[in-house]
């Protein structure tokens, strides 16, 4: 890799662990939210996200809001640490095979953005789909959570290796349209911000919250349905694939159904992202001046 690739890929390591670790707690309630069934037969568990929250902790103690944060941190650190390596190579790619109608590879447009940043999380997720297999499996638990190695055996057991790939079509949806609202939307919104207050941290958030919102609105019911088949994934499943399980969602619980959980991940993502692009362009900074230090040394 290039000393550009170094940099971006050493910074969303740690950006994205800081932004997983710190936000967790609202993906263990946007899950919970998600995999309860109007009218199921354990009926309705919580009313919203902070009820959820304030469950878990009562009834499961704090530590029950961080159940899966050893997948999370793989999933995050990999598929993200890929995606920004993968992002402005595929983007520079996508404005060159399509430059005679749409410029030049210094100025991309939006649309173009948003196709690399889909395309990128996409590839990522194909690798990295098993880390938010057990990540799902491992937050809907109730009492004591189960390992991660226990959760893996019980898949492996019952699917074999195909079974660590339940959810991945939706998934691949979700996250394409995911990293295109955050990348794409991210990286537009901060050249436009930057236009007017320069490129600095004010504008890094600023460009962080318009990206987080964008993804909530645009990937929520994909989330939907990748969670609900991610869950049962070695046990009895619910559906059978993705289109029964939107039919499905939609006939018993209503269209409304496909955004549960959307104060949840909307609250997520805006945190997540504005830990996690300030701290990417602060670190990509630093490591990129140490690598240029230590060459020229």
């Amino acid at each position: 890799m290039s000393e550009d690739h170094w940099g971006r890929f050493g910074a969303s390591l740690v950006s994205s662990g800081v932004a997983e670790t710190l936000t967790l707690p609202t993906d263990v309630a946007k899950v919970r939210l998600q995999v309860q069934v109007q009218g199921g037969s354990k009926g309705v568990v919580y009313t919203g996200m902070i009820d959820c929250l304030r469950k878990t902790a009562t009834n499961e103690g704090y530590p029950a809001l961080w159940k899966g944060l050893s997948p999370a941190l793989i999933r995050q650190c990999c598929y993200s640490s890929l995606s920004l390596v993968l992002y402005e190579p595929v983007r520079d790619n996508i404005v060159s095979l399509t430059s005679t109608r749409s410029g030049n590879v210094n100025n991309p447009t939006f649309m173009q953005r948003l196709l690399a940043g889909g395309t990128a999380g996409a590839l990522s997720i194909s690798v990295f789909n098993w880390t938010e297999v057990l990540k799902t499996q491992m937050q809907t638990s109730s009492g004591t959570t189960p390992s991660m190695f226990n959760v893996f055996s019980r898949i492996y057991q019952s699917e074999g290796i195909l079974g660590f790939w339940a959810g991945l079509k939706p998934n691949i949806a979700r996250t394409f349209l995911v990293n295109a609202a955050e990348l794409g939307t991210y990286d537009q919104a901060k050249e436009m911000i930057a236009a007017v207050v320069g490129d600095n941290p004010v504008a890094h958030l600023s460009a962080s919250g318009v990206a987080g919102i964008a993804s909530a609105c645009t990937s929520t019911p994909a989330d939907v349905i990748k969670t609900r088949l991610m869950n049962s994934a070695g046990s009895t499943h619910e559906y059978s694939g993705v289109v029964d399980a939107f039919t499905s969602i939609v006939r018993t619980e209503g269209p409304g159904a496909l955004y549960k959980g959307f104060i949840p991940i909307s609250v997520r993502k805006i945190l997540w992202c504005s830990v996690f692009f300030v701290s990417y362009e602060r670190l990509r900074c630093i490591i990129g001046q140490q690598i240029n230090q230590n060459m020229s040394a």
